[in-house]
């Protein structure tokens, strides 16, 4: 079921007798109980943002308090402005994200959102927008592909950088995409503009993340510079710091100036188990000079299967599939199964 318990996101620890009470941030947000004075939260955001920062500068308030739940181990915040995060985020994601999802600015940025979604039609729908955390899971990472902006017109932008909604056709930086695959990476990619949907990519461990997760309807970069990139900024981080501590090998994809600079003070210095990857965007303003014939896609494989991971598979054509990562991928799972039997046989 998509989404979680609401009695996960209202739970509150309760409060010792005989001692002070902790000032919580979400009480400048949530509704008090009938023992306590009633206040009008709804309409009032900008008010209980100002009192968040006056209680800061004084350092009235002290470590959010985190309660136990067994199905999302999420934190108490005011299920009014984040109740989607809180039900729709992956929890893999969620118990990393926590922390920035309660700062202001993110609570800012959610009180614009709600407010574009009463005027405005905003895409991708609510229950999408997460959808590229439910979809690949921190832990199953291995390809980062960033995008920008989500595509703004009706039945497209579905939670996925470049993907969109099925039954609908692949705009023209995907056909961009399909090309190099078919022309300079696989002979055998099967190219049909009518499937766009790259779900079956982010199964795999590919990340498609956009640098701002909602848009206006027919307005591009309407809701950027709003607190997205600085939330998604954090996402790619957190992702940089578990691989650089664990080892684990990870790739980078950074197609056009925008997705370059989210990275530029960190590529330099990566570690062996990163691969990182530069060209210009698949548009058709910049696609011909310098991203056909990059050949991106075979790279990355090449770095998985040496790292034995499983290559990707970047079929898109339902039934179709790349008959060289298919091969690829078995003899690793042989190679594997039999080492697990060695090992298994000498530690008997």
């Amino acid at each position: 079921m998509l989404k979680r318990s609401n009695d996960d996101a209202h739970q509150l620890q309760g409060k010792s007798p005989g001692k002070k009470r902790k000032v919580l941030v979400t009480d400048f947000f949530q509704k008090k109980t009938s023992s306590e004075e009633q206040t009008k939260a709804t309409g009032h955001v900008d008010k209980a943002f100002k009192s968040i920062e006056k209680a800061e500068s004084k350092s009235n308030i002290e470590s959010i308090t985190t309660v136990s739940s067994p199905a999302a181990n999420v934190t108490a915040y005011d299920n009014s402005l984040l109740s989607l995060e809180l039900q729709t985020i992956d929890a893999s994601w969620l118990e990393r994200l926590r922390p920035e999802i309660n700062k202001p600015y993110f609570l800012k940025l959610k009180q614009f959102v709600i407010d574009e979604q009463k005027r405005y039609t905003v895409f991708p729908p609510e229950q999408d927008i997460y959808s590229w955390t439910r979809l690949t899971r921190f832990a199953d990472t291995k390809v980062v592909i960033i995008g920008q902006d989500p595509y703004h017109n009706f039945n497209q932008a579905h939670g996925l950088a470049f993907s969109v909604k099925a039954p609908t056709p692949a705009p023209p930086s995907l056909k961009n995409i399909y090309k190099e695959l078919q022309m300079n990476n696989y002979s055998d990619f099967k190219v049909n503009y009518a499937y766009g949907d790259l779900t079956s990519w982010s199964k795999q461990g590919v990340l498609l993340l956009n640098t701002s997760l909602t848009v206006r309807a027919h307005n591009a970069n309407s809701h950027s510079k709003r607190g997205w990139e600085q939330f998604t900024k954090k996402a790619i981080d957190l992702l940089i710091e578990d691989r650089e501590k664990s080892g684990k090998p990870i790739v980078f994809l950074l197609w056009g100036s925008n997705a370059i600079k989210l990275l530029q003070d960190k590529v330099n210095r990566m570690p062996k188990n990163f691969l990182v990857l530069k060209s210009v965007h698949p548009s058709p303003l910049s696609a011909s000079r310098g991203f056909f014939g990059n050949k991106h896609f075979r790279m990355i494989n090449d770095f998985l299967y040496e790292n034995k991971l499983p290559m990707i598979d970047w079929s898109v054509v339902p039934e179709s599939s790349l008959q060289e990562v298919t091969e690829a991928n078995k003899k690793l799972l042989k190679s594997k199964s039999s080492s697990d039997i060695e090992n298994a046989q000498n530690s008997s």
